[in-house]
């Protein structure tokens, strides 16, 4: 009877382990923001969207046409067992450019109790947070060409 006892007291225990393990908190990381020494390097007003891609890389994201700005996301995300994953950290860096591809903003945000903040902004003077996402998107359909479709 002392080994029977001795196995199921190991096997609570190792029960046990797996059930506290199980609920130990993961945190997993989405996407890619530039350092803030590499935006330090890009000069606004003469580099150009050629340049950026050579500093910084390839965005996440960007606009809706060849010629929108770029935006750069991080996320870091709670799963704690059986619960819904929380996003407990974003960041974005939105680099705007003018109509001569040289770089004419660059502003980094944050997410602040579920709310985007501006954390950094170069340039103070037009920002991309007065355009919404569907003011961006329809924004955008009187600037197609139709011979370009086609192309």
């Amino acid at each position: 009877m002392g080994i029977r006892n001795r196995l199921a007291s190991l096997l609570a225990a190792l029960s046990l382990a797996v059930v506290v393990a199980a609920c130990e908190a993961q945190y997993r990381n989405h996407g890619y923001v530039p350092p803030a020494s590499d935006l330090n390097a890009l000069v606004i007003g003469v580099d150009t969207r050629a340049t950026v891609d050579d500093v910084i890389g390839a965005p996440s994201a960007s606009g809706l046409l060849s010629d929108g700005d770029y935006y750069y996301v991080r996320s870091r995300i709670k799963e704690y067992g059986p619960r819904k994953p929380q996003v407990i950290d974003r960041t974005v860096v939105a680099i705007s450019f003018n109509e001569n591809d040289t770089i004419r903003n660059i502003e980094t945000f944050g997410l602040e109790q579920g709310n985007i903040v501006p954390l950094t902004r170069r340039v103070t003077d037009s920002s991309v947070m007065g355009n919404g996402l569907l003011r961006q998107i329809f924004g955008n359909f009187g600037n197609l060409d139709p011979t370009q479709l086609f192309n």
